[in-house]
């Protein structure tokens, strides 16, 4: 019944909001109605390489992880990019298409086992349909453009599999694209950017309605995919590098070049990447709780895996920290381009409040408590990332 509820929404999908709500009546209501009402759409998830892969039931709750159908019917989610991720050097060339058409496999396993729940969409059309009939509509992200193993031919065959999007770069180079973590070593000295051939699949990907997504991607890499690309460009789970300088966040520079191309970039969930004290908090807390016996060698990432619950609640960013972010992306690059790529279960801390899909309702109330109105927050939370794919559509 919740999702029938958006069917008249729908008839907007990537051009505007026509909810003829004001934030004084949204106010009056209950936020879960408005939630209700609007599309819901989380640009990026890893549960595909965190659960299914591992042979979790993610149709039943499940005691860890961010997500599971339960709990994505619980936060009104309607459409879910779930990633399809490899690490390069796990799954290096001959391995690495492979292993994505695995990901898809189970993938498609699981929502032929759960098609009362879910649908797999391949075009805007289809996530109308799949919604208007009270399911989630599962989009398919590639997160590495590794997984092509530098084909065509693989690029063309994935998207024919339901890829909507293909992530061009991990935290590798690949032989056509430079990444961020490769980008900012100060002792690399590989080339960065574009090559001839990286512009013949960006190309590619325009022709045949596959967006193009920049995050993880280099600084360089980016410029070059504006100089090539004749569509809008995704950046589908970074956020503002002013507010937090880390790689993989976004320079005033970039927001301004992704304005002006029309592309959307999608607000990623994880402490690390919103907070710059959230590292610290991580060893402080960490040193509090387990003095002389703690060992002091781990990275950030397995301290916080070390700690109590209740530890890493503290250790969490502030939900005040992601608004903020939302707040400087909106002032940078407007309302139309900002959406909500939550990068759930690829992440061990997400923000306090928002521990998991469950939560997507805590954040449309915040967003609706700071001000913004109930079209502005119909945007961030779904219309502008349908937008850009319906945009990027032949």
């Amino acid at each position: 019944m919740k999702r029938l509820m958006k069917l008249n929404r729908l008839k907007t999908i990537g051009i505007a909001c026509c909810i003829g709500l004001t934030v004084g009546n949204v106010m009056a209501q209950d936020y879960q109605t408005f939630h209700d009402s609007i599309l819901v759409v989380d640009g990026h998830n890893d549960v595909i390489y965190s659960s299914l892969l591992k042979g979790k039931d993610i149709s039943k709750r499940l005691s860890a992880g961010h997500t599971d159908l339960p709990r994505l019917q619980e936060g009104g989610v309607d459409v879910q990019v779930f990633a399809v991720w490899s690490d390069d050097k796990k799954f290096p060339k001959g391995k690495a298409f492979k292993h994505a058409n695995a990901q898809i496999d189970a993938l498609e396993k699981m929502v032929k086992a759960n098609a009362q729940t879910i649908a797999i969409a391949k075009s805007s059309v289809d996530i109308k349909k799949i919604v208007a009939e009270g399911k989630i509509a599962a989009v398919i992200g590639i997160e590495g453009g590794n997984m092509i193993e530098n084909s065509i031919a693989n690029l063309e065959a994935l998207y024919n599999r339901g890829a909507r999007y293909l992530t061009l770069t991990w935290n590798y180079n690949l032989p056509w694209a430079s990444a961020a973590a490769i980008e900012t070593n100060k002792a690399s000295t590989a080339r960065k950017g574009l090559t001839e051939e990286g512009k013949v699949i960006i190309r590619r990907m325009n022709e045949l309605g596959m967006m193009v997504d920049l995050s993880h991607g280099g600084e360089q890499t980016f410029y070059d995919v504006l100089s090539v690309t004749t569509k809008p460009i995704l950046v589908s789970h970074s956020n503002a590098y002013a507010l937090t300088p880390h790689y993989r966040n976004l320079k005033d520079e970039q927001l301004v070049a992704l304005k002006k191309n029309g592309g959307v970039v999608g607000v990623n969930f994880y402490s690390g990447f919103l907070d710059k004290g959230f590292d610290d908090r991580v060893k402080s807390l960490y040193r509090k709780h387990f003095g002389d016996k703690g060992d002091e060698k781990l990275s950030g990432t397995r301290k916080y895996q070390a700690l109590p619950v209740r530890l890493k609640r503290q250790a969490d960013a502030p939900l005040e920290r992601l608004l903020e972010h939302i707040d400087y992306l909106v002032s940078k690059v407007g309302i139309d381009h900002v959406a909500v790529g939550s990068d759930y279960d690829g992440i061990e801390s997400a923000p306090q409040g928002l521990e998991d899909v469950s939560k997507f309702p805590v954040l449309t109330e915040a967003l609706l408590n700071r001000g913004y109105s109930s079209e502005d927050v119909a945007k961030i939370m779904g219309l502008n990332f349908l937008r850009i794919l319906k945009e990027n559509e032949n």
